[in-house]
């Protein structure tokens, strides 16, 4: 689940990145523009993992609506919502909701805003291959991670040149594992209830409530 919300936020990550191809970085500041000027964003996703070795497969699809630090995400049949301050992971299979305040001094903690910045430092980055998908021309920025030590191989970010959306994500981890993230639709300025990232307790009143902290 935390690899996968990773990944989703890359989406809308504010990079900055220093000495590295300026083309590459022109890219990735006018995507980071764009991102910036929308209220919120709604993704549609298709998340695939491969491992070859492992005989390793995985897909499935999922949903997520982001406002600042706030989202609300769907994904293998548990809802995460975070309003800011607390997390909130529903899952109906098990009857059971965890709640969490989250600690931002805690390193292993995944939060919005690390997220956001998940690829601020340790990564060096140039142009790559231009693929024709879909009809869409996408323009891909390959990011090798700097750490020889890193669990990740090196990552390539699928942009739209038209757009200047993110289409779609691939990693590939230094054990081959090819995990990729694909947008199937991206909305943006969508009118959202106010209770979207609000935790309504009384709709869960036969669940398992376990407050971690």
């Amino acid at each position: 689940m935390k690899k996968i919300v990773i990944l989703l936020v890359l989406f809308i990550s504010t990079v900055t990145f220093a000495q590295n191809s300026s083309e590459a970085k022109s890219l990735l500041d006018e995507v980071t523009a764009k991102v910036k000027s929308y209220k919120n964003i709604s993704i549609d996703f298709k998340y695939v993992l491969n491992n070859s070795e492992e005989n390793i497969s995985q897909e499935t699809r999922g949903d997520v609506v982001m406002e600042g630090e706030k989202y609300k995400l769907n994904i293998l049949g548990i809802t995460r919502i975070y309003d800011g301050k607390t997390m909130y992971s529903i899952s109906p299979e098990d009857e059971e909701v965890t709640i969490s305040t989250e600690n931002t001094e805690d390193e292993n903690t995944i939060t919005p805003s690390k997220m956001l910045s998940f690829y601020e430092n340790g990564y060096n980055y140039s142009m790559d291959i231009i693929q024709n998908l879909n009809g869409r021309k996408i323009q891909y920025v390959k990011l090798l991670p700097i750490d020889s030590n890193s669990e990740i191989k090196y990552v390539l970010l699928g942009i739209d040149i038209k757009t200047k959306h993110i289409y779609n994500l691939i990693e590939i981890g230094s054990n081959d594992t090819k995990t990729t993230l694909t947008v199937n639709s991206f909305k943006t300025n969508e009118p959202l209830s106010k209770t979207l990232f609000t935790f309504d307790e009384s709709k869960y009143k036969d669940y398992y409530i376990n407050k971690l902290d």
